[in-house]
């Protein structure tokens, strides 16, 4: 049987990162994935709770999280009710959760229990690709690094939410959420903050000067993240495993909410995909 632990733990800028720890019951010596979410994303979008499960069941203990500027609280983790969090939001305090989670990952007792902490793999979608590359870079703990549609540039993307003058004018900028419909704000320390950091936050330099297993998997067909940034990716790290699945979009098929039981089909090719790829040994 698979077990579901909820749990909430305490961030380092004033606001808590809520997280689900999935893993089968009685086993023992589980390989870890943290897996982080995307722009506008949460832990629970979609089909990713049933990705969760499909790995717990082929002997993984899979820990997913919101960050904890994504717009969602304690009470309601699912979507944005506090937009006052998000606007806050930058790529550090990502980074910076990220680490909270791997320290308590590492830390946690009952974790250690039934999991390997030898053997910890970083997986993320979208934005969160990029957050996981830096990381992977930064800490020698991780041991295999996975982006699905990941980014490749933080920097253009920044700049880019509009107009820099009037950006630093009014505080604000503001985005549309087209599913939920609201005006997702960006607070002009956003910018600030990557202006401050930007050789940290250069996904170029990290991918680069990554010595462990790499994989980048993405689709074809998706025109929120181009295929050509993963082939850029795969040209800084040509060690790196680039896998192209024929047809996908953004989010491998899956939408939200996510009613089925089952993953759509390129998710599951991409889970099936991951597990393959972890079967390799691991360098330190």
């Amino acid at each position: 049987m698979l077990a579901q632990q909820h749990i909430v733990i305490n961030g380092k800028h004033q606001r808590p990162i809520v997280m689900d720890v999935t893993f089968a019951e009685n086993k023992t010596n589980l390989p870890v994935i943290i897996f982080c979410h995307g722009y506008k994303g949460f832990k629970d979008w979609g089909a990713w709770n049933i990705m969760a499960k499909q790995f717990a069941n082929t002997r993984f203990c899979f820990v997913k999280f919101n960050f904890s500027h994504n717009g969602g609280t304690v009470e309601q983790p699912i979507d944005f009710p506090d937009l006052e969090a998000f606007g806050n939001n930058n790529y550090t305090k990502e980074l910076d959760d990220l680490e909270t989670v791997i320290d308590w990952v590492f830390n946690n007792p009952d974790i250690q229990k039934i999991a390997n902490t030898d053997q910890i793999t970083l997986i993320g979608h979208s934005r969160g690709g990029g957050i996981v590359a830096i990381k992977a870079e930064e800490d020698r703990r991780i041991k295999n690094l996975i982006s699905l549609a990941g980014v490749c540039d933080f920097a253009s993307r920044t700049a880019t939410i509009g107009d820099l003058e009037s950006w630093k004018t009014d505080g604000v900028k503001y985005v549309l959420n087209g599913r939920t419909k609201q005006q997702m704000p960006h607070f002009y320390q956003f910018y600030e903050d990557f202006i401050t950091n930007e050789e940290r936050l250069t996904i170029k330099r990290a991918v680069s000067s990554i010595n462990i297993p790499h994989l980048i998997i993405h689709g074809n067909n998706d025109t929120s993240v181009f295929i050509a940034e993963a082939e850029q990716l795969h040209a800084w790290n040509p060690k790196s495993e680039l896998h192209i699945i024929d047809a996908a979009n953004h989010v491998f098929g899956a939408y939200h909410p996510w009613r089925e039981e089952d993953l759509p089909q390129h998710l599951d090719e991409v889970a099936q995909k991951v597990r393959a790829f972890l079967k390799h040994p691991t360098t330190s």
